[in-house]
């Protein structure tokens, strides 16, 4: 069933004019999601670093551009997953979102995966995992692990940012996009 797209636009309008924490005041555009409507899969950062506050758009500056290369791997992209963050605005100097920060903007998160309705959740690095799937979350002993909540499987996979900074890691993140992709053929209908 695909998203209603009237809720879709409002929720997003809401955004772009939410004030209700002080990255507001510092950000050039919001960076609400980008992605089908109807995915079944959705992908969840921590926030909009400096290319993606100018664009607007998440993940399109060096770390985009890897995530694109990696989830092409497994026969995924922005055509068939959306792309959203925990925070809509950028935390100067690209810092981790604080808690007060991350309260203040997860409602839209929330609604954007009620209207879309996926099957899985990938959580791209720590904060997110933290934040989705349980606040002890220790990327560098549960990434690639599963687990289902309200019928929805999540699992957490390196930031592409980690990545860029530390290629060591990329054989790990290889047998997770295996496992990802083993999961969407599992449980999707529309995905391949």
């Amino acid at each position: 069933m695909s998203a209603d797209v009237k809720a879709f636009e409002a929720l997003r309008d809401r955004c772009a004019r939410c004030r209700a924490c002080g990255l507001s005041s510092v950000r050039t555009k919001s960076v609400f999601g980008v992605g089908p409507l109807d995915a079944e899969i959705m992908l969840v950062g921590e926030g909009p670093g400096q290319q993606e506050d100018l664009t607007g758009e998440p993940f399109v500056g060096a770390a985009g551009k890897l995530l694109d290369d990696m989830l092409s791997i497994i026969d995924l992209g922005r055509d068939n997953c959306y792309i959203a963050n925990i925070v809509k605005c950028r935390p100067p100097g690209n810092r981790d979102p604080m808690p007060q920060e991350q309260d203040a903007c997860i409602g839209y998160l929330t609604e954007q995966i009620r209207l879309i309705q996926p099957k899985i959740i990938i959580c791209l690095g720590r904060i997110s995992a933290q934040r989705l799937i349980h606040e002890s979350f220790r990327i560098t002993r549960e990434h690639g692990t599963w687990t289902e909540q309200n019928g929805v499987w999540y699992t957490a996979i390196y930031h592409p940012s980690a990545l860029l900074r530390d290629p060591s890691k990329r054989p790990e993140t290889f047998r997770d996009l295996l496992s990802i992709r083993e999961r969407v053929r599992e449980v999707c209908e529309r995905t391949y």
